[in-house]
């Protein structure tokens, strides 16, 4: 096992020198002149490139083109990953603005290889795939894009046009976001300068009326400044259709989210239709959590309220431990690489101003340990977050083994190892913790995060679409704001009050500024994990192998065909509807619990 440091579980930034050790250095500007004579050497092969080009031709022009991808990769994660760290360090934005820059131009000078690829004929391409070995995934992805594929001289413009265009509004978006701090009395002090992520850890107070204050200070703030965030968003919605659906012609917005993820449009269609149809089961569940709060009603604010009053707080050495000890106790070789990741100095774990919120996990390249950010404040939910990255982390190692092109799992995927590590960490806690009041209101977490998991982030993706269709039809933000309330009304029915200033949510939603359409991969990587964990539970040790391999898998192969090979049927309405009655079964055991208050 990797030797680490008592130090390395304490609260902190992580280091970046395994990327770059700073911006002016000399490692940085070699990089930069490395790339360059890489680039410059990749253009002057162009001419090489035919109808009868060779097997090894191609597979050498695949082997330059990866080793640019590493190599523009680790400048582009050094800058984002600096400027996350302080999103109002003018010197980090000013990098990561220069970086995007110099990643357009990669995807400019290349960009003949990949054109000259998708213009083959069916018959050339499978005999040069049928060599390509673990590069055959890579190839077969850029075919699909094909029909969506414009001439040279526009798919150039339409890389520069990115960096000035969406991709600058939500650098902006972000920057704006990230300066925001709050001020909230607590236990009759006022605390001023809170971060979001510190603000929102009031949010599951034992406290009703401090829940209240907690979002309703975070969304008078996003109200406040709805009219310049609104019309970043109706920019960015406009941009994605401009290029998506008018120029590329894919049958709708989503639809690009979909090829980009290899996930047929019928199967994301069957996910959030049975999803949809089956916001009734947590409707039931607000409607079980107000009896055991002794509330005739839910508000919107009581969401995350716990069942049993408790200040515990985790250190964040303990909730590493927690972390090592689950994921030890299903496979030592996990447990392994997240003191990898620790001992790397790869995680920035500490609250603090100007940080980007949230939690994420960078895998990089393969032979790089990821990088893990958290706002850790002790909570039993920052814990399970905790899990939650090093989850992603392992999933990145496991597919390390891979090349760079298809090491990278798809987004239906990339939450699979993330949920299971949560679950196996919920499951430890339930099997250690004696104190009854604590272990129920585990259980009733369960249930919390399955909603904020699996039917918020749905009805997030229902909002998206019908938000994408309004500003088509040039809806104001104003009408924009009525629609994600109808939205919410359709989701929690009359199980919940919702205060009017949530009309304001949507307008604080990272993922649908920067990745529209994300979401709904956190439902599909949800219950395809309870069904993953459902098959654990039964079949114990041969299920690991199975589970490994799917990780392990990476994006060497369609995410329908991965699962496939496990066993798994997503095209079928029943798989996902098996993931809801499981949900159904853990509802009617907490209803047999006798209601206490």
């Amino acid at each position: 096992m990797t030797a680490i440091t008592a130090t390395s579980f304490e609260l902190g930034r992580w280091s970046l020198d395994d990327l770059f050790p700073g911006s002016d250095t000399p490692e940085f500007k070699t990089a930069l002149e490395q790339l360059e004579q890489a680039l410059a050497a990749f253009e002057s092969r162009r001419d090489e490139l035919g109808p009868d080009v060779s097997q090894d031709t191609l597979m050498s022009f695949v082997h330059d083109l990866e080793a640019i991808v590493k190599r523009i990769y680790r400048l582009y994660a050094f800058a984002a990953l600096r400027f996350t760290e302080d999103t109002q360090d003018q010197k980090a934005a000013a990098t990561q603005s220069r970086v995007m820059q110099l990643y357009a131009q990669v995807q400019n000078r290349t960009l003949y290889f990949t054109l000259w690829w998708k213009a083959l004929d069916d018959e050339t391409s499978d005999r040069l795939m049928a060599g390509a070995g673990q590069y055959a995934y890579f190839l077969q992805e850029m075919r699909n894009m094909k029909p969506f594929t414009l001439s040279e001289p526009e798919e150039k413009i339409i890389n520069v046009k990115n960096v000035t265009g969406r991709h600058a509004l939500d650098m902006l978006y972000e920057t704006i976001t990230s300066r925001y701090t709050y001020d909230l009395e607590v236990d009759g002090e006022m605390q001023t300068g809170l971060t979001r992520d510190a603000l929102m850890q009031h949010t599951s107070s034992p406290d009703p009326d401090l829940r209240a204050r907690a979002y309703q200070t975070l969304y008078a703030r996003y109200g406040d400044e709805a009219p310049i965030l609104g019309q970043i968003y109706q920019n960015i919605v406009t941009d994605w259709k401009n290029e998506n659906v008018d120029l590329r012609s894919f049958a709708s917005p989503i639809s690009v989210r979909n090829l980009q993820n290899d996930i047929p449009d019928e199967i994301v269609e069957t996910l959030l239709a049975v999803a949809e149809q089956n916001a009734g089961v947590f409707q039931r569940y607000f409607k079980l959590k107000a009896k055991w709060l002794g509330m005739e009603k839910l508000r919107r604010y009581d969401v995350y309220a716990p069942i049993a009053k408790s200040d515990r707080k985790f250190k964040f050495e303990e909730a590493v431990d927690l972390t090592l000890t689950s994921f030890n106790k299903f496979e030592p070789r996990l447990a392994e690489m997240v003191e990898e990741v620790f001992a790397a100095d790869h995680v920035d774990s500490e609250m603090r101003q100007g940080k980007s919120g949230g939690a994420f996990c960078w895998g990089v390249v393969p032979e790089l340990t990821p990088w893990v950010q958290l706002n850790y404040a002790g909570r039993a939910r920052d814990v399970s977050t905790l899990a939650h990255e090093m989850g992603h982390a392992v999933h990145a190692m496991l597919a390390s083994h891979l090349p760079m092109l298809v090491s990278q799992t798809s987004l239906p995927l990339a939450e699979t190892a993330s949920t299971f590590g949560e679950m196996l960490l919920i499951d430890h806690l339930l099997a250690t913790e004696a104190d009854e009041g604590i272990r129920r209101d585990v259980l009733f977490r369960q249930m919390d995060d399955a909603w904020a998991v699996i039917i918020r982030q749905i009805f997030f993706a229902l909002f998206e679409r019908t938000a994408h269709d309004m500003i088509k039809d040039g809806a104001d933000v104003n009408e924009i704001a009525e629609a994600y309330m109808e939205n919410l009304k359709t989701q929690f029915g009359d199980a919940l009050e919702i205060g009017e200033e949530f009309k304001w949510e949507w307008v604080s939603i990272p993922h649908i500024y920067g990745t529209p359409f994300y979401v709904y991969a956190y439902a599909f990587g949800q219950l395809l994990v309870i069904s993953l964990y459902r098959q654990y539970q039964t079949e114990g040790e041969s299920f690991k192998p199975r589970y490994l391999e799917i990780l392990s898998a990476g994006g060497s192969m369609p995410p329908v065909e991965i699962l496939t090979r496990a066993g798994i049927d997503v095209s079928q309405a029943e798989f996902w509807q098996g993931g809801f009655d499981m949900l159904e079964e853990m509802l009617a055991q907490l209803e047999e619990i006798p209601v206490q208050n």
